[in-house]
């Protein structure tokens, strides 16, 4: 079959490269199909390019995948909108941590043909081998489909216990000279950056999380360094940003890993998501030898209740020890608050803000977002059972507006004052990270003209 994958612009400059799209495409092509990226992140593509390239173009399946967000939400309705009002319609199949946890809601919102639950690599292979023979649906696990005006949905179907059966993403499909421009912390001008995972799934439980899969299913190191190798020999790659939820799921895996990347010789430069739980003096270290410089964790909140009530497994005990070991190994932390999760105060908030502005390096911007109770997270249903929120379409028409604006109120503070108080913290964070940016600048001049330095560059920014 012609099958047509769609990566959605979100007016990114640079954007992410598009991961779980590049392993279904690798999967079709195994199988057989004909595969068509239609990249409108990178050439900006309003919808209605969309519309004449699908009349121009014959293709008996399109699809597109999008995480849960407002922005992504209402992108999806957009693209759908444009692929229904096409002369030579294809089959249109959905997909994505987004339309996951509702595919009713989704399928009848965006009038696409099919959902893929879930992981999606078995799924759609099935999909389309039946895709023409409607009758035989009932035997593909993981799919929810429309019938005219009724929506059906089969069991979800198991994850893939055996990830490193999966091939490699379809690099060659996608253009790689773009996505690898993309800035992460610490990465030079002349570094090559592209995202890869580690593994999929996470051991935690927060209660704001909406992923579906259960567990943790780490790649073997042998994996992950092959396709570094392939990455670094075929795109010139310098620098790996682990995108997935967590590379840091054990001591003993990460040490594992490490070891391997330090055997290996390939020098690269890495970032990763991590557990405080797990940040270690004797691990970073071994991380920092083996090229890491920079861990992103999720604290969400410095106030023991809070963090309790999130289910986030931290205490504030493990993560100032834990940010300290990582700065003192030479690591630049990523630690990020949220605000607006059940107990969330004007107290609690102070205690996260001051966290920030004690142990920040500089290596990136820093502010404070409210807590978003996305449909699938246990948060999502907690609001249900409160009455602060009616369902999916209340969720996504009516309340999450924007990642930045409160969507749906936890605390005893009005919503005005909600978005009062992230108002003055997230000022104080931004003045902060300019005025320490303005020091190094100055600096720079500073070295340039009193000590002469031949080495200077020019007052650039990346």
């Amino acid at each position: 079959m012609n099958i047509l994958l769609i990566v959605y612009d979100n007016d990114s400059y640079i954007h992410w490269f598009p991961q779980g799209l590049a392993y279904i495409a690798a999967v079709l092509k195994r199988a057989g199909h004909n595969v068509v990226i239609y990249n409108q992140d990178l050439h900006h593509y309003p919808e209605m390019h969309l519309t004449e390239y699908l009349n121009k173009n014959y293709f008996n399946v399109v699809g597109v995948s999008v995480i849960g967000g407002y922005y992504q939400y209402r992108k999806l309705l957009k693209i759908s909108a444009a692929i229904n009002s096409s002369r030579q319609r294809p089959k249109y199949v959905i997909g994505g941590h987004g339309p996951s946890p509702d595919p009713e809601y989704f399928l009848k919102k965006t009038q696409a043909d099919f959902l893929v639950i879930g992981e999606g690599e078995n799924t759609i292979i099935e999909l389309i081998e039946k895709i023409e023979n409607p009758g035989q649906l009932e035997s593909v696990l993981g799919i929810a489909w429309r019938e005219g005006d009724k929506v059906k949905q089969n069991e979800r179907r198991p994850l893939i216990a055996d990830i490193d059966s999966i091939p490699y993403p379809a690099y060659e499909l996608f253009p790689i000279e773009y996505y690898r421009l993309l800035r992460m912390p610490h990465a030079s001008n002349c570094d090559m950056v592209m995202p890869m995972l580690s593994g999929r799934g996470c051991t935690f439980k927060c209660n704001f999380c909406y992923r579906l899969d259960e567990g943790f299913r780490p790649r073997s190191s042998e994996s992950i360094l092959d396709e570094i190798r392939l990455l670094r020999r075929q795109y010139g790659i310098t620098y790996i940003a682990f995108g997935d939820e967590l590379l840091m799921s054990s001591i003993s895996r990460t040490e594992e890993l490490c070891e391997a990347f330090v055997r290996s010789g390939l020098n690269f430069k890495w970032d990763c998501n991590g557990r405080l739980n797990f940040a270690k003096p004797r691990l970073l270290e071994l991380m920092k030898r083996a090229g890491c410089v920079f861990i992103n964790y999720g604290i969400e909140a410095l106030d023991d209740d809070v963090l309790k009530n999130m289910n986030k497994a931290l205490t504030t005990d493990i993560i100032i020890k834990g940010i300290e070991a990582t700065l003192a190994a030479g690591i630049s932390p990523g630690f990020n608050i949220i605000f607006g999760n059940i107990g969330d105060s004007q107290e609690t908030l102070d205690k996260g803000l001051d966290f920030l502005l004690k142990y920040d390096d500089g290596a990136q911007l820093r502010t404070i977002r409210p807590v978003t109770p996305y449909p699938g997270s246990p948060l999502y249903y907690y609001a249900i059972e409160k009455g602060l929120l009616r369902d999916c379409e209340d969720f996504y028409e009516n309340k999450h507006v924007n990642s930045d604006l409160l969507s749906v109120n936890f605390t005893d503070m009005s919503d005005d004052d909600v978005h009062r108080a992230l108002l003055n913290a997230n000022t104080r964070l931004i003045q902060n990270y300019f005025t320490e940016k303005m020091k190094s600048v100055v600096k720079e001049a500073e070295d340039l003209y009193l000590s002469r330095n031949r080495d200077f560059r020019g007052f650039r920014q990346t």
